[in-house]
């Protein structure tokens, strides 16, 4: 890999990987926290979903409850915070937007982390090692997010390099694997547990630990007849990118998804019908607007209820599904669906605990097929109102226009009692500074 003119001729792709990001969100907007030992909940403030270096160090585990440990958070003056996913979405939005005017080409992979494709910046001799560092530079002064950046020939070697500049500090964030000699490379790969490498997972880390692979470079250094027999051709391809063999296609499109799924638990418990059918018309509308702003339609409608799984009360859940006639994206029509549906499922004197809908058989919108006997005028205006309700909301705020029957009193909505600002996404949550003395 050390050889000059290998290195012109290769693939060079990068992974940016925001650092705790969810941490890092609530950072930006309260100084005070840095330094401090932070953790963000799941949904219902729940369990462990992030948590700061400081955290970390305390023992806390990622997906640990929260209430089992209360009392090492307030031993520790722990910084608790429900989950703000307006905040963290819209900040992920100013990181991937710097990264796309930066990199020649960027796939985004998740909320807080993207491959960059910086192949032609290689063969035209820049120093990528100066041009991560500025890119990281350049998220944090902009965002105040921070970045750590890994840059391998492949996308699996790419997230290693990543893994390490995040893990030491003397890196500056910072790691290029080609600037390594091979057997520097292969030290590293030695210290990455094979349960770490991208693709492997713990189920198949526990089983390749067995035959005596336990380390990244083991996997790198397995026989290939015995890896694609055991691991499957995506094993194959996974130990030949260690090898800096590029096999991981990289892509700017991001892929169709199959499936679009909301659900949650509730504040409190919900008994009636009425309650349920409020919780299924909200998710409804929240599939709709993603379907629309991902441009797509579904369908295929499918609804679940069930109350708690823990306790002595009456155990209950189902489902139902239905084939749609047409795709759709229009909200009042997932809403009615979702309801009718309901109705073939609820059975008073339980207290429910969750409800869910899950769409699928999706497709791009602009693919579907409109239906023999659809009226495609009356198509087009749905669609035409869908999008005035949607440019609203994205004007005035989320929810300014909704469905009616979402906006009574919601006993059951989420738990968010330690919940930041909506400091990006809400006029009434901006920081306000005051400016000169009290009288």
């Amino acid at each position: 890999m050390d050889n000059t003119q290998d290195k012109m001729r290769r693939p060079l792709f990068a992974l940016a990987d925001c650092n705790n990001f969810y941490v890092s969100c609530e950072r930006v907007f309260d100084p005070s926290l840095e330094g401090k030992p932070v953790v963000v909940l799941s949904n219902n403030d729940g369990c462990v979903v992030a948590r700061s270096n400081e955290a970390k160090a305390l023992g806390i585990p990622m997906g640990a409850p929260a209430f089992k440990f209360r009392d090492l958070f307030t031993r520790n003056s722990v910084r608790i915070f429900s989950s703000n996913y307006a905040l963290y979405s819209s900040m992920s939005d100013k990181v991937m937007s710097i990264l796309k005017s930066s990199a020649p080409r960027i796939e985004i992979y998740s909320i807080d982390e993207a491959f960059l494709d910086l192949t032609s910046l290689s063969r035209n001799r820049y120093d990528i090692t100066e041009f991560t560092r500025d890119i990281r530079g350049k998220v944090k002064q902009w965002t105040g997010i921070p970045l750590s950046i890994g840059t391998g020939p492949t996308k699996t070697l790419a997230k290693i390099a990543n893994h390490v500049a995040k893990k030491k500090e003397n890196l500056g964030g910072i790691l290029d694997l080609d600037t390594l000699t091979k057997s520097q490379q292969d030290r590293i790969l030695d210290n990455v547990n094979v349960g770490d490498v991208w693709g492997i997972g713990r189920k198949y880390a526990s089983f390749l630990g067995k035959y005596g692979i336990r380390t990244a470079l083991d996997l790198k250094d397995a026989p290939r007849d015995w890896i694609r027999k055991n691991l499957t051709v995506e094993g194959l391809r996974t130990a030949a990118e260690l090898e800096g063999l590029y096999c991981i296609p990289f892509s700017e499109k991001k892929p169709v998804r199959k499936q679009l799924m909301v659900s949650r638990s509730f504040g409190e418990k919900v008994t009636s019908f009425e309650e349920l059918r409020e919780t299924l018309a909200e998710f409804s509308t929240r599939a709709a607007e993603k379907l629309r702003e991902e441009e797509l339609s579904a369908g295929n409608i499918t609804i679940y209820i069930r109350t708690s799984l823990y306790g002595e009360r009456p155990k209950y859940h189902n489902s139902c599904s239905v084939d749609l006639e047409e795709g759709t994206f229009y909200t009042p029509h997932i809403i009615e669906t979702a309801t009718a549906l309901l109705k073939k499922i609820y059975r008073p004197g339980y207290e429910y605990k969750k409800s869910g809908i899950i769409l699928s058989s999706i497709e791009k919108a602009d693919r579907r097929q409109i239906g023999l006997f659809e009226d495609r005028e009356q198509v087009t205006r749905r669609e035409n109102l869908m999008r005035s309700v949607d440019s609203i909301n994205a004007l005035m705020g989320k929810d300014f226009i909704r469905p009616a029957v979402t906006v009574n009193d919601r006993k059951w909505k989420m738990k968010n009692s330690l919940g930041s600002a909506k400091y990006t996404t809400s006029w009434d949550e901006l920081p306000r500074v005051k400016i000169g003395k009290e009288i």
